[in-house]
C-alpha cells in the first residue's frame, strides 16, 4: 500500500466556534479513532488534496505536533452545496493488528465476452478487506480474461493472499452482459447453420442463459 505523510496540529478547543474559525482559514478538522483515545487535529486543505482527490487508498503517516501515528482515511464529510471538505475521519492502524480497509479494484485481461460484443458491468469499485497493513496491496487485481457473455465474478470467487474479504460472498463484483451486437452475431450464426426458424429458437435459449 502506498504511504502518505502529513504534519498536523492538535486541537485543544473542540467547540463549534473553534471549528467554524478553522474552516474559515481553510483548515480541515479531523479525528482519528481506533487507538487508546481519540485524537483531534487539523491541517490546511491543501495538505490533504493528494489524499482526497484520488481513487487510491493510502497508509497515512500522521504527525500531530511531533507525535506520529499510522492511519487510513475512513470518511470525508463534504458541504452539500459547495463540496468544500468539512471534516475527515481516520482509523488508527497498527503493524501487529488486522485492519479493515476498502481497497480499489483493478481489472486486467481481455475478456472473451467483451471481444464477442458484450458489455462490461463493474458493480463494485472497492472491496472491504481485513488483514495486516503490510499485506495490503495498492489495488486488488482481478483477471477477467475468461469471462464470457453472461458470466460474473462474485466475491466468493476471489481470494487474495493473507486477506479476508468482508463483502457478502454472493455479491457480484464484475460481469459481462449481452449487447445488441452480441445478440445479432449469435442469431446470424445459428441462422446460417440451422435455418431461420432454428436461429430464432437458439436466440431464445441464449437469452435465458444470460439471465441466469
Amino acid at each position: 500500500m502506498k504511504t502518505f505523510s502529513i504534519s498536523t496540529k492538535k486541537r485543544t478547543d473542540l467547540g463549534k466556534k473553534s471549528t467554524k474559525e478553522l474552516r474559515a482559514q481553510d483548515m480541515i478538522p479531523c479525528v482519528m479513532y481506533g487507538g487508546e483515545e481519540n485524537v483531534e487535529f487539523y491541517a490546511h486543505v491543501n495538505d490533504f488534496r493528494k489524499l482526497i482527490y484520488t481513487p487510491e487508498v493510502f497508509l497515512v503517516d500522521v504527525d500531530v505536533d511531533g507525535k506520529k501515528y499510522k492511519a487510513v482515511m475512513k470518511e470525508i464529510q463534504f458541504h452539500p452545496v459547495t463540496d468544500k471538505v468539512l471534516h475527515i475521519d481516520f482509523i488508527q492502524v497498527f503493524d501487529d493488528k488486522p485492519a479493515v480497509v476498502a481497497l480499489p479494484i483493478e481489472l486486467t485481461g481481455n475478456s472473451a465476452g467483451i471481444l464477442a460484443g458484450g458489455k462490461l458491468r463493474l458493480k463494485k469499485r472497492y472491496l472491504i478487506t481485513k488483514g495486516l497493513v503490510k499485506d495490503m496491496p495498492e489495488k486488488l487485481v482481478i483477471d477477467i480474461t475468461d469471462l464470457n457473455i453472461g458470466s460474473v465474478i462474485k466475491v466468493s470467487d476471489l481470494s487474495f493472499d493473507n486477506l479476508e474479504l468482508l463483502d457478502p460472498a454472493q455479491a457480484m463484483v464484475v460481469g459481462i452482459v449481452t449487447s445488441r451486437l452480441a445478440k445479432t452475431d449469435a442469431e446470424e450464426l445459428e441462422e446460417g447453420e440451422e435455418g431461420e426458424e432454428a436461429g430464432e429458437e437458439g436466440s431464445g435459449e441464449e437469452s435465458a442463459e444470460t439471465t441466469e
